[in-house]
Order: C-alpha cells, then structure tokens, then sequence
C-alpha cells in the first residue's frame, strides 16, 4: 500500500509528506469549525419572520422517498472528493474545490443570516411506510425547513462535479459515474421535500458565477502556485 501511494503521488512516505499534507489540510480545519457552528446557531436561532419559498412547479413533483439513498450519498461524495484530491497532492485542483465549495457555502450563511428564508413542501403524513421514509424521517427530525436558499445540497454536487471533470485522476467512466450521483443527488432534494425549485435555480446561478471566478480568472493562480512550490509537487 506504501509503495502505491508513493508512486500515486510522487512523494515518498516520510514525516515530509504529513507535514505537507497537514499544511494543505488547514484551510478545511479552519473553515469547517466556523461553518459549522454558525449553521447550528441559526438552526437553534428562531427568527421573527421568515420568508416562505415556493413555486408552482414544486407542487408539481411527487414525493418518492427513494431519493433518500442518494441524498445521503451527498455527504460521502463531497467530502471524499475533496480529501480524494487532498491525499493525491493534486493541489490546484484541492484548493480549487475548496475554495468553490466554500465560498458558496459562506455565502449561504450569509443570505439565511440576513434574509431567514423555509419552505412548507414536506408532507404532513408520509403516503408510504418503508425504510426510505423511515430515513426521510430521520432527517426532517434533524434538519429544519427553514435555511434553504440556496441549497448547498445542489451547489456542492456540482462543484464535486467540476472537480471530477477538471482532475486528471479521473478517467470517462469515473465522470459519468460522478455525474450519474450528482445528477441524482440534485433531484433528491426536489423529491424528499428538502428544497424548491427555487433553491436548485439560484444553487446553479451561484455555480455558474463562482465557476468563473475560480476556473477561469487568475485569481487563485498565484496562491496554487506558491502552494504547489511548498509541497515541490505540480502536475501538468
């Protein structure tokens, strides 16, 4: 296992490389405390007035409670995305993620801060009693309708999704297989209830605006290539 990582890497195993790993981890130790308390602290807050989220279209599409599965997925296909390019030193395409994934989920945050938002799409009695709705169960108890716009559920898939596409470790069938679990884990919060359509378009708009900024203007190239010289370690 040693010997693979070395040449998956190209770096030797050494007290070096967790010194090198641990420097590049430190953006997601520092980010990942702050987002956290500061999204439970507005779940526990209880706002005067929220504005309600709703369009036709959400009354449109059904429940199925089998979109549970890869609602759940998200938080696995995120998360080891970003470490998968972590571990592998891919520290453009890291950083990249890290900083698209944040910056959105930063502003989130501030728009449920100024503008305290939810949604009345649950059902009140599910129409089936399954191990799907038993799960859809389990996060309506621990997540509120309130928080929703835009939804870090749909903006995280699809910058997991970029990732992938721009990541050299990735051949076609790891994409398609990547597109294929975000693509169904952006319908899940549509079909369980968690979100309107509201939340997915403007989840996109913010995409597509933070896709720009991070991929194609320069503005992170000069820290990627200063990041890139400290761990002796670029990929062309």
């Amino acid at each position: 296992m040693k010997k693979i990582y070395e040449k998956w890497t190209g770096r030797e195993v050494n007290r070096d490389l967790f010194r090198d790993l641990l420097t590049l981890a430190t953006p997601i130790m520092i980010y990942a405390p702050i987002y956290f308390i500061w999204f439970i602290a507005l779940e526990k807050h209880t706002f005067s007035h929220y504005s309600i989220i709703h369009t036709r279209v959400d009354d449109l599409i059904p429940f199925n409670e089998i979109f549970v599965i890869p609602y759940y997925m998200w938080f696995l296909y995120v998360s080891v995305t970003l470490l998968f390019l972590l571990f592998s030193f891919d520290v453009e395409d890291y950083y990249k993620n890290f900083f698209f994934l944040a910056a959105g989920m930063t502003v989130f945050l501030v728009v449920s801060t100024l503008f305290p938002n939810m949604h009345l799409l649950r059902p009140a009695v599910f129409p089936r009693d399954n191990v799907f709705t038993s799960l859809v169960g389990i996060i309506y108890s621990r997540d509120t309708s309130t928080n929703l716009w835009p939804s870090i559920h749909v903006y995280n898939s699809i910058g997991t999704m970029i990732a992938i596409h721009r990541s050299k470790r990735f051949n076609r069938v790891g994409k398609v297989i990547s597109d294929f679990i975000g693509i169904s884990i952006i319908l899940s919060t549509l079909f369980i209830k968690q979100h309107s359509v509201y939340d997915v378009i403007t989840a996109f708009i913010m995409a597509i605006i933070f896709y720009i900024v991070f991929y194609h203007t320069t503005i992170l190239e000069g820290f990627c290539v200063r990041q890139e010289a400290r761990v002796a370690v670029r990929y062309n």
